[in-house]
């Protein structure tokens, strides 16, 4: 019985409990205990994440002082011995002391787009429209994107053990490179029966023409006729996708587009998958070194990810539009 999961095998189990699944069938499934089970599922409410961090936090059991945030009572008020001896009333309070009945602890906010009232309205508009849409209405939608992915990135939730006045000693520095080392630029689709080549864009930025030249025309089309009527693409509204030489293509084509709501990257599926690559990455013994061993781990990885994976993806549709009219439109936990 294994002890793990790759980040493709826990963003199944993700799916399969938020699915309905019982977390018993999901471990025999997996060949795995339900701890384990339940450690990726309790990781992934947490930290949105489909990896543990090797290495990641403290262990209890080596701590000699811990640390817990106090929440204030109703009124907001401090303890009084605090305010006596704190010479900064407004500074963050952090007591030193552990309590395992604390359920309070200290986590990485969530980090989303800026939202106006207007993106509110669009998101909320799109959500009940599509609220009641079955397996059968999304099967015909490409869902696609494109993703940046660097060769060396500085993850501010990495942490090193070290002695006092050990601050600058070469074993207790990430060396990171402020520009990325190089990135390479991607552009996949994903639908319930099947998925587009993963594109690698070369140097320079993504305009409408090249959109047109070597996304639209080569890869969309086709799958499109492939799929056939009733087919749907699905595109968020970067300039160069709503240009007018895109638009016109489509319609000289006959392919239609979904109208997608601005600013709403947590309703698109392929986010996730997104997640799962770079986390396929991240993984690898040896990581890429130059760009083009990145756009070939890349191309690799996008191939090897399951189709059932993709399908579950897909068919938590119905989730995100709750979640999204829940939030009046606002910001989801995808």
């Amino acid at each position: 019985m294994r002890q793990s999961l790759q980040p493709t095998q826990v963003a199944q189990v993700v799916q399969l409990i938020q699915d309905g699944t019982s977390m018993r069938d999901v471990a025999r499934r997996f060949a795995v205990s339900v701890s384990v089970g339940s450690r990726a599922w309790r990781h992934y409410q947490e930290t949105g994440q489909y990896i543990r961090r090797r290495g990641g936090g403290q262990q209890p059991s080596s701590r000699t002082a811990t640390s817990t945030f106090v929440q204030g009572g109703a009124g907001g008020a401090l303890p009084e011995a605090y305010k006596m001896t704190s010479s900064r009333p407004q500074m963050c309070m952090c007591l030193l002391k552990r309590s395992e009945t604390d359920s309070m602890r200290a986590q990485r906010p969530q980090v989303g787009v800026v939202l106006t009232a207007q993106h509110h309205a669009g998101r909320l508009a799109f959500a009940r429209e599509h609220q009641d849409w079955q397996i059968r209405h999304w099967r015909p939608v490409l869902f696609t994107d494109e993703s940046r992915f660097t060769l060396s990135t500085c993850d501010r939730c990495d942490r090193v053990w070290r002695r006092r006045g050990e601050h600058s000693a070469a074993c207790n520095i990430l060396q990171h490179d402020r520009f990325g080392g190089g990135s390479v630029m991607v552009w996949g689709g994903i639908s319930l029966g099947g998925r587009t080549a993963l594109h690698v864009l070369a140097r320079g930025s993504l305009t409408a023409i090249r959109y047109r030249d070597e996304i639209l025309r080569p890869l969309v089309r086709p799958y499109a006729g492939a799929v056939g009527p009733g087919f749907l693409l699905m595109q968020d509204n970067a300039r160069p996708h709503v240009a007018g030489v895109c638009q016109q293509f489509l319609q000289e084509e006959g392919i239609d587009a979904m109208d997608w709501p601005a600013r709403s990257p947590d309703l698109n599926p392929i986010e996730h998958i997104w997640d799962i690559m770079s986390c396929s990455i991240h993984q690898r013994h040896i990581a890429p070194q130059t760009v083009q061993e990145l756009a070939d781990a890349l191309v690799q990885v996008w191939e090897e990810i399951p189709q059932e994976t993709i399908r579950h993806l897909i068919r938590s549709m119905p989730r995100h539009c709750m979640e999204v009219i829940q939030a009046r439109g606002g910001h989801t936990h995808y």
